[in-house]
C-alpha cells in the first residue's frame, strides 16, 4: 500500500496533467465536486490537493469563479545582453510599451562619474504585460547616441535597436537587482499603493571601448515578474554580498 497521502497523489495527478497540456493556462479546471467524485474523494481531501497546486503556482483559485490553470510568470533572465522588452517578447508575453517622457537634457550630478558633465536622453517607460503594468524604467542615454535616438518610436523599436542602429557598439552591462519598497511617484504610475515590496534593477551598458553609453533604473513589480539566473562556469558570475555593507 501506498504511504503517499491521498491528496498528494491527486496534486501530483492534476500537477503532470497541467504540466503535459492535458489542461493547458487560462483554462478552467473541472468543478471541484466533478474533481472530488472522478478521484472518489470528499471535498475537504480534494481542497487540499488544490491548496498544494496553489502553492506550487501551477493554479489560480478565483472566489465564485472557479480554479484556473496559472499562466506562467514573466522571467527576467540575467545571462543576456537583450533588452527587458526583447526577453519578454522572446517569451512570449504580450507586451505594450508605454513612453511616459523623452527628453534630452543635463544629465544628473549622480550620473556625472558614469556620463560625464553631458546632455543625455532621459528616456521613461511603462511596461504593460497583459495590459497591466508592471515595470517601471528611466534610462539615460549619453551623447552622442542621445540625438541620435531621440526621435525612435520606442513604443515599438526597443532602445537597444535603436543604439546599435545608430552605430553604438554594445559590448557589456553590470546589472544590480535589489529589493526595495514601491515609491510614491513610481506606485502613481503602476497603479499600486506606495510602500509595497519591488525588485529595483539598476544597469550600466557599455561600448566596446569600456564607454558607458546606457544608465537604466527600472522597478519591478515582484507579484508578476520572476528573475532566473542560469549558472555556467563562463556565461555568467553571481557575486553574493551583506546588503548592510558597502
Amino acid at each position: 500500500m501506498s504511504s503517499t497521502p491521498r491528496y498528494r497523489a491527486i496534486a501530483d495527478d492534476l500537477s503532470d496533467k497541467i504540466r503535459s497540456g492535458r489542461y493547458r493556462a487560462g483554462e478552467a479546471l473541472p468543478a471541484q465536486r466533478e474533481l472530488s467524485a472522478s478521484y472518489g474523494v470528499t471535498m475537504m481531501t480534494l481542497r487540499q490537493a488544490l491548496q498544494v497546486l496553489s502553492a506550487e503556482g501551477l493554479i489560480d483559485q478565483r472566489a465564485g469563479r472557479g480554479t484556473y490553470v496559472a499562466r506562467p510568470g514573466a522571467e527576467y533572465p540575467l545571462d543576456t545582453l537583450r533588452s527587458l522588452g526583447d526577453d519578454l517578447r522572446r517569451q512570449g508575453h504580450p507586451l505594450r510599451t508605454e513612453v511616459v517622457s523623452a527628453a534630452l537634457r543635463p544629465a544628473p550630478r549622480s550620473l556625472t562619474p558614469l556620463l560625464g558633465d553631458v546632455r543625455a536622453l532621459r528616456l521613461t517607460r511603462v511596461r504593460h504585460l497583459r495590459d497591466r503594468p508592471v515595470v517601471h524604467q528611466v534610462s539615460w542615454v549619453a551623447e552622442p547616441h542621445a540625438s541620435a535616438v531621440r526621435g525612435a518610436d520606442f513604443t515599438e523599436v526597443p532602445l537597444y535597436t535603436a543604439l546599435t542602429e545608430a552605430g553604438a557598439r554594445i559590448h557589456r552591462a553590470a546589472e544590480r537587482i535589489r529589493p526595495a519598497l514601491l515609491t510614491a511617484p513610481v506606485a502613481a504610475r503602476l497603479n499600486r499603493p506606495p510602500g509595497g515590496p519591488v525588485f529595483v534593477s539598476e544597469r550600466v551598458t557599455y561600448d566596446d571601448r569600456g564607454t558607458p553609453i546606457v544608465v537604466d533604473h527600472a522597478t519591478i513589480l515582484g507579484e508578476w515578474m520572476e528573475i532566473r539566473a542560469e549558472r555556467k562556469a563562463t556565461d555568467l558570475s553571481l557575486h553574493w554580498t551583506d546588503a548592510f555593507t558597502k
